[in-house]
């Protein structure tokens, strides 16, 4: 597969492709930097490679009522949506210096939903999978067998 621009600018890389993982947390550390957050002052930066080679980034934005702060995470999945979905293969997290950071168990969920087979994550303890940070999870196949009706990624 030849590299080729996707939307937005992004570089589209072969999904077989090896994960880099100082190029990511650089650009997890780029989003960090435009974080919202003067009432913690913790910035943090997420940033994630999709099956398809994109790469998207988020950035936590806090608010007066901290319970409706939007971490990191949280933003980077709206962008995938708003890219046009997909799933994350990589994902890695950065606090305010730029060192790996766990997601909290809202996110880890969130990740969880939004993960592709054998999605890993950079953590304070190397790379591991998603299995490994988020075992015996709830996700839409839970829903599946129980007859509810999951959402379905719908046709680009």
């Amino acid at each position: 597969m030849s590299r080729a621009d996707g939307p937005s600018g992004t570089a589209v890389r072969p999904a077989a492709a090896a994960v880099d993982w100082d190029a990511l947390a650089d650009l997890a550390r780029g989003a960090m930097r435009h974080a919202y957050a003067p009432y913690s002052r913790f910035p943090v930066g997420a940033a994630a490679l999709l099956e398809d080679g994109r790469t998207v980034v988020g950035c936590n934005v806090e608010n007066a009522s901290y319970g409706l702060t939007l971490c990191a995470e949280c933003t980077l999945v709206g962008q995938i949506q708003l890219g046009g979905g997909g799933r994350i293969r990589a994902f890695a997290c950065v606090d305010q210096h730029g060192d790996a950071l766990m997601p909290c168990g809202r996110c880890r969920q969130l990740l969880y939903e939004f993960r592709a087979p054998g999605m890993e994550l950079m953590t304070t303890r190397g790379v591991r999978s998603m299995d490994e940070v988020l075992p015996d999870a709830f996700g839409p196949e839970t829903l599946e067998d129980t007859g509810a009706k999951a959402p379905r990624e719908e046709a680009p």
